[in-house]
């Protein structure tokens, strides 16, 4: 039995006018257009998850449910025939790291299963037909000018060892996959570049958020990635992507492999077909580096090629087990490796230090939420308001791309909860709109000493009047402040907040920044929306609903903030 999905087409490929003039400006779609047309289509449906379906603006108001709008749930849910986080939940990366950083079950190690039970008949197929990020390497290779590197060292491994250092800080709690798994990098790194591009063309300029360094950090390191096609044909999948280095640890127990007969002639047209780097002078085949793209196959002259299951007999030129010219992986590296890697996970600091962050409604505890977010940038994709955006810097690395949500800049919509069902590892849970609408994110503040009616200056009710609009009531207009006191000119009636009500969605606070600060009655908004202990609902699981309605029963008996694993489309 053989798996040569090349063969098929090799007649109509290799006739007529439209193949010739295909030949000359793709040669590779000759060899293999199964894989490149599945590649193509696979490339599309990953950019229509990423600038459509992700992509709020173009909601249109009306939809009610539970007698409150449902305006961008029903957008998303509408045009979401496939999850919009698929490709990040068929990253293996993304969940067995996450799984291990949490010593909990991630929703998305389901699909990553499926996907490496098909690597054992693919093996490494979701690096040569599905991966974006190799699609996108393959077409930057065909543009970049190619002063290629032409012999491969020791470093050719460096794959493996970014590999082993992920895993082992995976498993003292620290998730590095985000940083350099394939589909997150990508996902947000086309997110971060594009969406104030399309922000601005359809909302207008000022609704575009300042670029920050953690965006072009973002956006650079995509660049980079693509950039380096100019020393060699796929130069990141080849040497550097973790992702791929699983896939190849996988394809040891592969059942269907790369066969040479006898036939061939040593012409080397498969050597020069393969950009990965999986066929050697001799034309043995390199399994590690093999991605089953079969280009090799449909450009043999003399059909000497063929990929048929591993211990088949056909076999002129068996199989060469060595990762690449480089040699064995060095057994004193692996171990410095996974020691270094072990000491720079432990001297990391605790996620309860620096600065609270507010972050998306339905994140879990602070500790989890690290060890399961992969940053990839999906949630603030599909943000409508632009509320989250991505940490910097400055709350420390391990905070790097997480986001938190900016309310001086915008507030949370009650109709929007795309952010949990865009996460692909459960760090958002992904909560219904009658769930979501009762999280509290953080708790709104009035700074009495700058509120314009408290401190006797005006009177203004913007934050109670956004308050009503949107439906939460948890700002009220009274001629005494919260702790009793009256205003310093009781002819104004000040903002009193309900704490029992108030879910810190931040539509005040960026009201009040919109009005008085940019009118310059202030230098900052009078009314702040602040998270931790006791002013946030963190919850592992269970109703956010009923919480809100014990909690309006009994104020006093604050906010939940349980550390916690989440789960994931149980509730979608």
């Amino acid at each position: 039995m053989r798996f040569d999905l090349f063969a098929p087409f090799r007649p109509l490929v290799r006739r007529g006018v439209i193949a010739r003039i295909v030949g000359r400006l793709f040669p590779s779609w000759l060899h293999s257009p199964l894989r490149r047309t599945v590649q193509g289509t696979a490339l599309i449906v990953f950019t229509l998850l990423v600038f459509w379906v992700s992509w709020p603006h173009d909601a249109k108001p009306g939809v009610v449910r539970d007698g409150w709008p449902a305006t961008y749930a029903a957008n998303r849910e509408s045009k979401e025939i496939v999850n919009a986080d698929a490709f990040l939940a068929l990253d293996p990366l993304v969940s067995t790291t996450a799984a291990l950083a949490t010593r909990a079950w991630v929703w998305s190690l389901a699909w990553a299963g499926v996907l490496l039970v098909v690597s054992l008949l693919a093996p490494r197929g979701f690096c040569g037909w599905l991966c974006p990020l190799g699609t996108l390497c393959d077409i930057s290779d065909r543009i970049l000018a190619r002063p290629r590197i032409k012999q491969d060292g020791g470093w050719i491994h460096t794959k493996y060892y970014i590999l082993l250092v992920v895993a082992v800080a995976s498993m003292f709690g620290v998730l590095l996959s985000g940083f350099v798994a394939a589909i997150p990098l990508v996902t947000r790194g086309l997110a971060f570049s594009v969406r104030p591009l399309h922000v601005g063309l359809i909302l207008g300029w000022r609704e575009v958020p300042p670029l920050a360094t953690s965006h072009i950090l973002a956006i650079g390191l995509l660049t980079a990635v693509l950039a380096v096609g100019v020393l060699r044909p796929r130069f990141w999948c080849r040497h550097l992507c973790p992702t791929g280095a699983l896939l190849s640890i996988v394809s040891t127990l592969r059942l269907v492999e790369r066969k040479v007969g006898p036939s061939c002639t040593g012409c080397g047209t498969c050597v020069k077909a393969c950009s990965f780097g999986a066929i050697r002078p001799d034309f043995k085949t390199r399994t590690a580096e093999c991605t089953f793209c079969q280009s090799c196959g449909g450009a043999c002259p003399v059909r000497a090629i063929s990929f048929a299951p591993r211990w088949s007999g056909i076999e002129g030129k068996p199989a060469d087990i060595n990762a690449a010219e480089g040699g064995a992986l060095s057994r004193r590296a692996l171990i410095g490796t996974s020691v270094a890697a072990m000491g720079a996970a432990l001297a990391m600091p605790k996620a309860g230090s620096g600065a609270t962050v507010i972050r998306p409604p339905g994140s879990v505890g602070e500790e989890d939420f690290l060890a399961l977010c992969v940053r990839c940038g999906a949630c603030m994709n599909a943000c409508p308001t632009s509320l989250l955006q991505p940490e910097g810097f400055g709350s420390g690395v391990l905070r790097l791309w997480t986001p938190r949500a900016a309310t001086t800049q915008a507030g949370c919509d009650p109709s929007c909860n795309n952010c949990g069902f865009m996460c692909p590892t459960g760090a958002i849970r992904a909560l219904p709109l009658a769930e979501k609408r009762y999280v509290r994110m953080g708790l709104a503040t009035v700074d009495r000493q700058t509120c314009l009616p408290h401190a006797g200056i005006k009177a203004c009710q913007l934050c109670a009047d956004v308050c009503r609009d949107i439906g939460y009531n948890a700002i009220v207009m009274d001629a005494k402040a919260d702790d009793g006191r009256s205003p310093a000119d009781t002819s104004f009636e000040a903002p009193i907040v309900d704490s029992s009500k108030c879910v810190g969605c931040g539509y005040c606070e960026s009201q009040c920044q919109d009005v008085n600060v940019t009118a310059g009655d202030l230098a900052a908004p009078a009314i702040r929306v602040t998270a931790g202990p006791g002013r946030e609902d963190r919850i592992r699981s269970g109703s956010y609903r009923a919480l809100h309605t014990q909690r309006a029963a009994s104020p006093a008996s604050g906010a939940a903030t349980e550390p916690a694993a989440a789960g994931r489309h149980a509730e979608r």
